[in-house]
This record gives structure tokens, sequence and C-alpha cells, in this order.
């Protein structure tokens, strides 16, 4: 067997390792929140994620990739001949593999011990492994570096304030009133009505984008409201011909329309979720079927993906979500503050607002680090001691972990995988 092969064959391997380890940390994202709320069972949650995931990543998944350079490293340095006299593309495509392999062993400690951790941040942290091994420290573009550096606190910083001051203005004016369900019949319209603005408005810019071209800023931005008036008009009509006699406790209907809310909110970020990220699995397998297809003779910095590759992808994010999603579901729903279906809204409220707002600013943002803010923000309004401190300081050393950890561990398996075949 050749060694464009043998690549080929471990790529496929490795990519779905990889979206094995997508689903199984990624997914809690989605539906954390709604299964420490009570407002989903683990069982439905990690089906309804199944297949939303599985939908997103083979409906809306791109068809065309960048390879995992990710800005880091310069794809053309590949173009011709390596730094120490290989065969260029080849080198490339065993880079691509390593890095795969190299992101998902991290991921899958990570989920191990339960810990939230980037995709994104893994996959960066092992191009940079394959960049400093081949070219050294001046193959990596440390600017960008930094950009997703500062992200690390952005990120979560922005997430917990938008979810922390989500939960006051409920808190205030809901759960503190005199009539929380005549607050919540009045309130809760308006609520939807942004959120489904907010949503449609990701829709658009994270998932549709992976297939078309985004439309004009103020028709997006006018489909949007229209689409969150429409659907808070429905609610308000809803809530106001739901009935209250079965709830004793008025607190339990206010939860119980919060958690209708979160549902739907978790499994539009499921759905959007499988669009995005399955390229972070994939795109470095389609490159190395785009170079093996070629013999190995050309180097792009952006490919095709097969649909099959799409179908790949989708399956292995469900496989990691059935199997071991339940770990890291656990540590966002129960581990780091209590959480409620009104909590869980703000926290998921708070992170899609601030990925919306950093995606459309070009500034890198890690989707796990801002809800985990929006999570901690939401247990910060309830007071310090309602945060598990313990758990939160873990889940930023495995965040800090990550980039040098992914890089360390691509960086070794591309050394040895050069001695073997180069």
């Amino acid at each position: 067997m050749s060694v464009g092969v043998i690549i080929l064959v471990v790529a496929l391997i490795g990519g779905l390792y990889m979206a094995w380890m997508i689903g199984a940390n990624d997914v809690a994202n989605a539906m954390g929140t709604s299964v420490g709320s009570g407002a989903l069972t683990l069982l439905a949650a990690i089906a309804l994620a199944a297949v939303l995931e599985f939908a997103g990543a083979v409906l809306l998944g791109s068809s065309v990739t960048e390879t995992i350079s990710k800005g880091i490293i310069e794809i053309s340095l590949f173009e011709a001949t390596g730094p120490w006299g290989e065969d260029g593309p080849v080198l490339l495509a065993l880079g691509m593999l390593c890095a795969l392999l190299g992101s998902a062993v991290w991921l899958h400690l990570a989920t191990h011990l339960g810990l939230p951790v980037s995709t994104t941040h893994s996959i960066v942290g092992a191009v940079v492994g394959v960049g400093v091994v081949s070219f050294g420290f001046r193959g990596v573009a440390w600017g960008e570096m930094g950009r997703i550096v500062a992200s690390w606190v952005v990120s979560p910083v922005m997430g917990g304030l938008l979810a922390y001051l989500s939960f006051l203005a409920i808190r205030q004016g809901i759960l503190r009133s005199a009539d929380p369900i005549a607050a919540t019949k009045r309130f809760a319209p308006y609520l939807v009505a942004v959120t489904t603005a907010v949503m449609v408005l990701s829709f658009i810019y994270k998932a549709l984008k992976n297939r078309w071209e985004a439309p004009p800023v103020l028709l997006a931005v006018g489909a949007a409201a229209g689409v969150g008036v429409v659907v808070g008009v429905l609610a308000g009509a809803f809530l106001r011909n739901s009935t209250t006699a079965r709830f004793t406790n008025p607190y339990d209907y206010v939860e119980r329309m919060f958690a209708l809310l979160q549902i739907a909110t978790a499994c539009f970020v499921a759905f959007a979720h499988g669009a995005n990220d399955v390229a972070n699995a994939v795109g470095p397998l389609a490159a190395v079927v785009s170079l093996y297809r070629t013999g190995y003779a050309e180097v792009a910095t952006t490919v095709g993906v097969p649909f099959w590759i799409l179908v790949l992808g989708g399956g292995g994010i469900v496989l990691g979500l059935a199997t071991l999603g339940y770990k890291v579901i656990a540590t966002i729903g129960r581990e780091i503050t209590e959480i409620t279906p009104t909590r869980g809204f703000c926290a998921e409220f708070g992170a899609a607002t601030t990925v919306l707002v950093a995606s459309s600013l070009g500034l890198p943002i890690s989707t796990t680090h801002t809800l985990v803010g929006g999570v901690i923000g939401v247990g910060f309004a309830q007071g310090i001691g309602a945060l598990n401190l313990s758990m939160v300081r873990n889940i930023v050393r495995s965040w800090i972990a990550t980039v040098p950890v992914a890089a360390g561990v691509s960086a070794l398996l591309f050394v040895l995988a050069r001695a073997i075949f180069l």
C-alpha cells in the first residue's frame, strides 16, 4: 500500500474520530442548560440533538472549506518542497492528519474529565504544532494567535455580562413582581420576539453563509425583525390562552413557559452547531482527499467537500453525542451552578447574542467559552456562593491548556509520522 493511500485511510479514521469528539464535547453548548434545568431529560436531549446536529451538518455544512490553516500557517509554504527536502504536498497532508489526531486526542481527554473546551481552539493549537515543526516559529502568524488568545477573555466576559443582565431584568420584571404569571404573559412575548430575531440573524450569518452569500445587512435585519414580531405575536396569543389553574405555585408556570423557550433555543443552536462545527472535522479530511485525487501534486487553500464527507462528519458528531456527550452536558448543566429554565434561557441568550455580535465584527470567538461565561453570569447573579468555584477554575485551566497541549501532541505525532513516511 502506497504512502498516499495510507495517509488517506488514516485521515478518514482521524476525521471520524475528530467528529466523534466534537459531538462528545461541543453538544453541551446546545443541550447542557436544558438538561440541567430539567426542561429536557438527558435521553430527549440526546435524541433531539442527534437529529438536528446531523441535519445541520449534512444540509448546511459548507460545500467548500478552507484547509485547517485557520490563518495560522501559510499553506503556500507547502507548495513545492518541504524544509528538509520532502515533497511539500505530502508533507501538508501528513500535517493535516496529525493536526486532526492531535486535536482529537486533547478533546478526548477533556471530555473524559467532563471539561467543556473549544474545538476550534483545539484545532488551532494543533495547527500551531504543525507550523512550528515545519517552519519554526516564523511559520506561525502570531498576530492571529494573539486575537485568538484575546477571545479567551472576551468570550466568557461578554457572554457572562449579557446573561447576568438578562437574568436581573427577568428577576426584577417577572420573578419578583406581585403577579409572576401576569408578568410572564405581559413580557414574555417581547423576549420571544427579540430572541427569535437574534436566532434568525445568527442563522443567516453563521449557517446559511456556508451555502449562499449573506444578504445585505438591512434586508437581513428587516427579515429577522419581521420573523421576530410574528413569532412574538403568536407567543402572546399562546400565553393568553394558556391555562394556569393546575399551577398552585405561580413560579412553576413561569419556569414552564421559559422551559419551552429554552428547548426551542437549544434546538436551533444544535442545528446551527452541526452546520458550522462539522468543518473542524471534515475540513482537514477534505483537504487530504483533494490532495490524494491530484496525486499529491497540488496545494490549495480552499477545497471542495464531497457530500459523503459531510455525512461522515455528521454521523461522527451523533456518535460522540450518544456515547460520551453526557459528561460535558452534566458539567454545564449541573456542576457550575444551579440551573433553572429562566437562568438557562438567559445563559443561552447571552451566548447567542455575543456570538452574533462578535461574528459580525469579525472577532474570533468561542461558543463554548461564551456559553460557560453565560452560565457563570447567571450563577453570579445569585451571589458568588452559588458558583462551584473549584469547577470554574478547572474549566479555565483547561481553556489555557487547550492550545499548548493540542500543539504539543500534534507536533509529536507530526515528527513521528515524518520519520516513518518521509
